[in-house]
């Protein structure tokens, strides 16, 4: 039984546009389909940029310092989308969930799946399940899932770069001493 289709998609729909924001609303409506979102949004004049206002906000959850923190940003912005549940068909493929009215704009309808998915996944998963990558400069957004909750990288590159640093600063530590004296 799935009962938090929002948690996990939406979180990780707002990570990757958070990580790589499309150039232009077709990206943005492209990757609200490869995150498992179907249904059509009316076109606004101006989405891209009112899409790009929901993400920066969104990532003032991700930069919350406390819990507290991060659990008053997003009571706001769901308060602002005005997200409540209700039941829909709208595709054919069965009775669900939406947490918005079947037809919002695409920022509205981003900023009320991200807010409640974003909840749904640091109430049900923990409250530090989000945040950046540890990898110094990198500045992308992790969403933690995995089964223990220790992710820290964004990606197998930047946990490469950061044990590569630790390496050579514990080697240059602990080998500058050897050198030296090899070289008396």
């Amino acid at each position: 039984m799935h009962l938090n289709p929002y948690g996990e998609y939406a979180v990780l729909l707002a990570q990757s546009l958070a990580n790589d924001w499309p150039a232009d609303r077709s990206g943005v409506v492209a990757r609200t389909r490869e995150n498992g979102m179907t249904m059509p949004f009316p076109e606004q004049s101006g989405d891209h940029s009112r899409c790009r206002d929901v993400i920066d906000q969104w990532l003032g959850v991700v930069d919350a310092q406390s819990a507290d923190g991060r659990a008053a940003l997003l009571n706001e912005q769901m308060a602002a989308a005005s997200a409540y549940p209700r039941l829909t068909d709208h595709d054919g493929e069965g009775w669900h969930l939406h947490y918005r009215d079947i037809d919002d704009d695409l920022s509205v309808v981003l900023q009320s799946v991200i807010a409640v998915g974003t909840a749904l996944h640091l109430t049900t998963r923990g409250m530090n399940r989000l945040g950046r990558c540890a990898s110094t400069p990198c500045l992308n957004v992790i969403v933690d899932i995995s089964r223990n909750g220790t992710q820290r990288y964004c990606s197998p590159r930047c946990a490469t770069r950061e044990a590569v640093r630790r390496h050579r600063a514990r080697a240059e530590r602990g080998g500058s001493s050897t050198v030296s004296g090899q070289n008396s």
